[in-house]
């Protein structure tokens, strides 16, 4: 059988999950949207098909705390590599159901790494003709159109 190749975790990157240590335990939205980068809007949307659960605060407005906002973070880096709405939230149903879904789990994330690998992959050959183009329509390079 194939062994499935993995690149090494870069830890610079991960921590590209991490919160920034100095952020108060409660956010608001308007906050929330700030640290995340995201709109209001937008965090309304995820709470509301239910990809992050958001507590309320005695007034009754949405207080994001560190939980909600690593997992508003790791959606939207899914978001990014452009793993559909409908994937993530099935992923975190299973998260939520416990352990027992790991394979699951493991199964999703293996086949969005080989989409994402693909578009990587696409995405350096539009890059080679970019540069090519650019080479060629420099005077210098003696290249002809």
């Amino acid at each position: 059988m194939a062994e499935l190749l993995v690149a090494p975790i870069d830890l610079q990157l991960l921590g590209l999950l991490e919160l920034p240590s100095d952020l108060p335990e409660r956010l608001s939205i308007a906050e929330a949207a700030e640290a995340t980068g995201l709109t209001a809007h937008t965090l309304r949307y995820y709470e509301r098909i239910g990809l992050v659960s958001v507590d309320r605060d005695e007034s009754g407005y949405r207080s994001y705390d560190r939980h909600a906002l690593t997992r508003i973070v790791f959606v939207t880096r899914l978001r990014a590599s452009d793993m559909p709405i409908a994937a993530i939230g099935h992923y975190l149903d299973l998260v939520e159901q416990g352990p027992g879904t790991e394979p699951e789990r493991l199964a999703i994330m293996q086949a969005h790494r080989a989409t994402i690998l693909r578009r990587l992959h696409d995405l350096q050959s539009a890059l080679a003709v970019t540069d090519y183009k650019i080479a060629a329509y420099t005077p210098e390079s003696g290249r002809s159109l």
